[in-house]
């Protein structure tokens, strides 16, 4: 798969083009893994869905919107354009979005944002504190900063 990708067994954003939808459209994957996180946001937040699952859908707002400042244009999409990105067997909860008239520099942006977002949704969600540093980790480094907090705060 060509594209730029940020993949762990807790998560994956893929930004790829897809130029069969014309020049500057984006095909941008994203998924958490709902079983791994769950082994730190069970039994810290209130009813309604998964930690994981409500900050992969903020993180889909927040990259509309990041596309519409840059005077690109979010669509959703359905169908298996992201089939078989997941790391793991495990469960996932999935987003697809196409973005049209992006700029070549916005998949990376859409990474750096992403990531971020939702690794810091998923904690304040927690009501646990989780400073990434500046530089966005790379997708293995970050993976094992998540199971040391698991490995700190699981019930």
């Amino acid at each position: 798969m060509t594209g730029h990708l940020y993949i762990n067994d807790f998560l994956y954003f893929v930004v790829r083009d897809d130029e069969s939808r014309g020049k500057g459209a984006l095909i941008c994957c994203s998924g958490v893994n709902l079983e791994r996180f769950a082994l730190l946001t069970r039994g810290r937040h209130g009813l309604g869905p998964s930690p994981a699952m409500r900050g992969l859908q903020i993180v889909r707002l927040g990259v509309n919107a990041l596309a519409i400042s840059k005077g690109a244009t979010p669509k959703t999409l359905r169908g298996s354009d992201c089939a078989g990105i997941a790391p793991t067997k495990d469960s996932w909860y999935t987003e697809l979005l196409l973005i049209e008239n992006a700029t070549d520099t916005f998949p990376d942006e859409i990474i750096r944002y992403s990531v971020a977002r939702l690794i810091e949704s998923i904690f304040k969600a927690c009501r646990l504190e989780l400073h990434l540093p500046d530089k966005l980790p790379e997708p293995n480094e970050l993976q094992k900063i998540i199971e040391m907090q698991i490995s700190k705060y699981a019930i």
